[in-house]
Protein backbone atom coordinates (compact mmCIF):
# COMPACT_ATOMS: atom_id res chain seq x y z
CA UNK A 1 0.00 0.00 0.00
CA UNK A 2 1.11 3.48 -1.13
CA UNK A 3 -0.50 5.71 1.51
CA UNK A 4 -0.84 9.78 0.24
CA UNK A 5 -2.65 12.76 2.35
CA UNK A 6 -5.36 14.43 0.42
CA UNK A 7 -4.93 17.11 2.03
CA UNK A 8 -1.24 17.76 1.31
CA UNK A 9 -0.43 17.91 -2.82
CA UNK A 10 2.97 17.44 -1.89
CA UNK A 11 2.80 13.82 -0.39
CA UNK A 12 0.82 12.81 -3.57
CA UNK A 13 3.62 14.26 -6.05
CA UNK A 14 6.13 11.52 -4.08
CA UNK A 15 3.99 9.00 -5.19
CA UNK A 16 5.73 8.42 -8.06
CA UNK A 17 8.94 7.90 -6.84
CA UNK A 18 7.64 5.57 -4.44
CA UNK A 19 6.24 3.84 -6.77
CA UNK A 20 9.67 3.31 -8.51
CA UNK A 21 11.20 2.59 -5.87
CA UNK A 22 8.97 -0.24 -4.80
CA UNK A 23 8.56 -1.57 -7.85
CA UNK A 24 12.38 -1.97 -8.34
CA UNK A 25 12.83 -3.70 -5.16
CA UNK A 26 9.77 -6.14 -5.19
CA UNK A 27 8.55 -9.49 -6.97
CA UNK A 28 6.60 -8.00 -10.21
CA UNK A 29 3.66 -10.09 -9.39
CA UNK A 30 2.69 -8.03 -6.33
CA UNK A 31 -0.73 -6.25 -5.70
CA UNK A 32 -0.02 -2.40 -5.21
CA UNK A 33 -2.97 -0.23 -3.65
CA UNK A 34 -3.05 3.46 -3.46
CA UNK A 35 -4.83 4.62 -0.24
CA UNK A 36 -5.81 8.58 -0.36
CA UNK A 37 -5.94 8.86 3.64
CA UNK A 38 -8.09 11.81 5.35
CA UNK A 39 -11.36 11.95 3.09
CA UNK A 40 -12.64 13.06 6.46
CA UNK A 41 -11.13 16.34 5.48
CA UNK A 42 -12.84 16.71 2.29
CA UNK A 43 -13.26 21.04 2.52
CA UNK A 44 -9.70 20.70 3.07
CA UNK A 45 -8.56 18.47 0.11
CA UNK A 46 -5.52 19.37 -2.17
CA UNK A 47 -5.46 16.16 -4.17
CA UNK A 48 -8.08 15.82 -6.61
CA UNK A 49 -10.08 12.45 -6.99
CA UNK A 50 -10.25 12.34 -9.94
CA UNK A 51 -6.05 12.86 -10.92
CA UNK A 52 -5.57 10.03 -8.16
CA UNK A 53 -7.95 7.88 -10.14
CA UNK A 54 -6.33 8.31 -13.20
CA UNK A 55 -2.79 8.08 -12.33
CA UNK A 56 -4.18 4.37 -10.34
CA UNK A 57 -5.54 3.20 -13.70
CA UNK A 58 -2.51 4.31 -15.90
CA UNK A 59 -0.34 2.56 -13.07
CA UNK A 60 -2.86 -0.21 -12.99
CA UNK A 61 -2.85 0.45 -8.94
CA UNK A 62 -6.26 -0.21 -6.79
CA UNK A 63 -6.99 3.12 -5.33
CA UNK A 64 -9.08 3.75 -2.39
CA UNK A 65 -9.75 6.50 -0.35
CA UNK A 66 -10.13 6.33 3.51
CA UNK A 67 -10.25 8.12 7.11
CA UNK A 68 -8.55 6.46 9.73
CA UNK A 69 -9.58 9.27 12.13
CA UNK A 70 -13.35 8.53 11.50
CA UNK A 71 -12.51 4.88 10.20
CA UNK A 72 -13.83 5.43 7.10
CA UNK A 73 -13.11 2.33 4.58
CA UNK A 74 -9.97 1.61 6.39
CA UNK A 75 -11.52 -2.27 7.35
CA UNK A 76 -12.84 -2.83 3.81
CA UNK A 77 -9.48 -1.62 2.36
CA UNK A 78 -7.28 -4.50 4.20
CA UNK A 79 -9.97 -6.53 3.43
CA UNK A 80 -10.01 -6.06 -0.19
CA UNK A 81 -6.08 -6.00 -0.49
CA UNK A 82 -6.08 -9.42 1.27
CA UNK A 83 -8.73 -10.89 -1.08
CA UNK A 84 -6.54 -9.65 -3.89
CA UNK A 85 -4.47 -12.52 -2.44
CA UNK A 86 -6.42 -15.27 -2.35
CA UNK A 87 -5.09 -18.23 -4.23
CA UNK A 88 -1.76 -16.71 -3.98
CA UNK A 89 1.04 -18.72 -2.43
CA UNK A 90 3.54 -16.28 -0.37
CA UNK A 91 6.56 -17.72 0.73
CA UNK A 92 9.07 -16.08 2.69
CA UNK A 93 12.43 -16.95 2.45
CA UNK A 94 13.33 -19.13 5.46
CA UNK A 95 10.10 -19.65 5.94
CA UNK A 96 9.18 -22.57 3.49
CA UNK A 97 6.20 -24.64 4.75
CA UNK A 98 6.53 -28.57 5.96
CA UNK A 99 5.38 -30.66 2.93
CA UNK A 100 1.83 -32.43 3.81
CA UNK A 101 2.93 -35.94 5.52
CA UNK A 102 6.16 -34.01 6.81
CA UNK A 103 9.63 -34.42 5.79
CA UNK A 104 10.85 -38.55 4.71
CA UNK A 105 14.41 -38.07 5.49
CA UNK A 106 14.75 -40.72 7.66
CA UNK A 107 12.02 -43.06 6.90
CA UNK A 108 12.95 -46.77 6.30
CA UNK A 109 11.68 -49.00 3.52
Amino acid sequence: MLVYDITKQQTFDHVARWLEELRGHVDKNITIMLVGNKSDLGTLRAVPTEDTKEFAQRESLFFMETSALESINVEPTFLSSSSLLKGTKLVVPGQEPIPVGGYNCCKYS
